[in-house]
């Protein structure tokens, strides 16, 4: 006859698988430090559920959308992927003033089913942007509505630069900002470090390459095996490492050393240039995966490891500009890959 009673043995080890499947379920899905940028710019891209469904697929635990789509976090609730959620630069002004509405649409009422991780009040638009002037006031509205619900912990609350904001950046123990750039990041960049939150900036070695000779085809791939740049202590075979570094060091020039920074997009195109070839796209994005995998991060902050977030993950056939912003995907509209692509 089985006794209802548990010896202390069978105590313990309910207890601690108790404790495991939650470290578990609590752990975000995919490898950490890897996202994929979810342009919609398309008029032929699946359906949300099914974009969803392929991040899980391929286990991708973190992903950037560039406006809120009600149908799109929708599909989100309950996927454990972690979110970069953009303000659109239309809707600075009306957040400079108060954010409290869009952040109770926009976020509030998905939380915690959707896992935001970063707000990004505007996307690339320091220094010559007009609505450049609306960003920090933005910030901090989105902050104290967040702070207000108690979630200034759980959600933080950034903005996005282009590498343009570099004045200097070689070597990259050089990197300044641009006076420009200065008068707004300078305010920026105090209050990031006061509230712990990184920088977000995208970095694309695929530009560095075709806007400047210097800069060869290995050592933008990261398949250069010697050492290109030498910068005091620090040795640099790849160019991602040396910008992301530029961006510390100028960081550092401006007093916000403690603040991090998040690549919130980074990748090469498959099509429409001379550079932009499958084979030069697919080993760019996946030596880019490797190197996050690795988690050794750069040599100005080796113990730092580095979150990227890769654009895009699919062509767009209604993005502007040269040809090559339409062959950016990882996957075609159809959910067929563009060439293979090892995530893990």
């Amino acid at each position: 006859m089985a006794s209802n009673s548990s010896t202390p043995e069978k105590m313990v080890n309910i207890a601690m698988a108790t404790i495991l499947f939650g470290i578990l379920m609590a752990r975000p899905t995919g490898a950490q430090g890897l996202g994929i940028c979810y342009g919609m710019l398309g008029n032929d891209l699946p359906p949300y559920s099914e974009v969803v469904a392929l991040y899980q697929q391929h286990n991708i635990g973190l992903m950037r959308m560039y406006f809120p789509v009600d149908d799109a976090l929708q599909a989100l609730r309950g996927s454990n992927i972690g979110l970069i959620l953009d303000v659109p630069r239309e809707h600075l002004q009306e957040l400079a003033s108060s954010a409290d509405s869009w952040v109770r649409t926009n976020v509030l009422a998905y939380w915690p089913d959707v896992k935001f991780r970063y707000i990004a009040v505007g996307n690339e638009l320091i220094p010559d942007a007009g609505e450049a002037q609306f960003i920090l006031p933005a910030m901090r509205n989105v902050y104290a509505a967040l702070s207000s619900a108690g979630l200034q912990n759980d959600i933080m609350v950034s903005t996005v630069v282009h590498g343009a904001v570099l004045g200097t950046s070689d070597p990259p123990s050089a990197g300044e900002f641009t006076g420009a750039a200065q008068a707004y990041l300078v305010p920026i960049v105090q209050f990031l470090s006061s509230t712990r939150a990184p920088l977000l900036a995208n970095i694309y070695p695929y530009f560095a390459h075709i806007s400047d000779d210097h800069v060869s085809l290995p050592y933008a791939l990261f398949t250069e095996p010697a050492t290109v740049v030498q910068d005091g202590p620090y040795s640099y075979q790849n160019i991602f490492d040396a910008m992301l570094d530029a961006t510390y060091a100028a960081l550092e020039k401006v007093g916000a050393s403690d603040v991090g920074i998040v690549v919130s997009e980074s990748g090469w195109p498959s099509a429409g240039h001379a550079a932009a070839t499958l084979e030069n796209a697919k080993t760019y994005n996946q030596n880019l995966i490797r190197h996050v995998k690795q988690g050794s991060g750069t040599p100005r902050r080796p113990d730092k490891a580095v979150e990227v977030y890769v654009f895009a993950m699919f062509n767009e056939n209604q993005k502007t500009g040269a040809e090559t912003e339409k062959h950016f995907g990882l996957f075609y509209p159809s959910k067929e890959p563009v060439y293979p692509i090892d995530f893990f």
